[in-house]
């Protein structure tokens, strides 16, 4: 298993997060951790003309304190696929890309997943499939406790992580950004916002992410 890159489940990941996809080949994403709240396991950044907006996805509340992410499962007792629709419509309806992906995403908020992990990686294998991203991704089949030359970074990429400490081979390069005259460059915010605003440059861009 070496030179394996081994990440946390993630909903419409951040640059960081995509730039791991372009560093190696081999992903691994852990199953059997216990949830972590609060993470992008669950939420999404993204920038619309009000400034940074995360979109969360609600969870059913678990019965005990500990429940493994592959568990998790998804509430839908608010309509919240409808509010990040029209989140991400209102913030990328007048970006570059927006008409020529849109489409591709919308099932991801028409149809209904039970589990967040299933959500999580039917988006992550068509957002690969969008900016021609070669890995292979695996999940894993027990909790990975023996690392043997695995790259871990379950923990590494989080919204109140710091990019300077926990990862030195992410460099966060400027883009063009719809509302950038407003808010000025906003780093390392979801997916969306780089393939919306920077389309087939994407790969080029998550490329010139990884530093050296």
């Amino acid at each position: 298993m070496k030179n394996t890159m081994l990440l946390s489940t993630a909903y419409f990941a951040p640059i960081q997060y995509y730039s791991k996809l372009v560093q190696w080949h081999d992903v691994m994403i852990e199953q059997f951790e216990n949830y972590s709240k609060q993470s992008y396991r669950n939420r999404c950044h993204i920038l619309g003309a009000n400034g940074e907006l995360a979109l969360t996805v609600p969870v059913v509340k678990a019965s005990s304190k500990k429940i493994l992410t592959k568990d998790v499962r998804i509430s839908y007792d608010t309509d919240w696929q409808k509010l990040h629709w029209r989140g991400i419509e209102s913030a990328y309806n007048s970006s570059p890309f927006y008409e020529f992906y849109i489409d591709d995403l919308r099932r991801f908020f028409d149809r209904k997943w039970d589990f967040l992990l299933d959500l999580n990686l039917e988006i992550q294998e068509e957002i690969n499939t969008l900016i021609d991203l070669d890995c292979v991704i695996k999940k894993t089949e027990d909790y990975v406790e023996d690392l043997n030359g695995i790259i871990d970074f379950r923990e590494g990429i989080h919204p109140k992580a710091s990019k300077a400490i926990v990862d030195p081979d992410f460099v966060s390069n400027k883009y063009y950004q719809v509302f950038s005259d407003k808010w000025g460059f906003v780093e390392n915010l979801s997916i969306l916002d780089l393939l919306f605003n920077m389309g087939p440059d994407s790969l080029i861009h998550l490329e010139k992410s990884v530093k050296g």
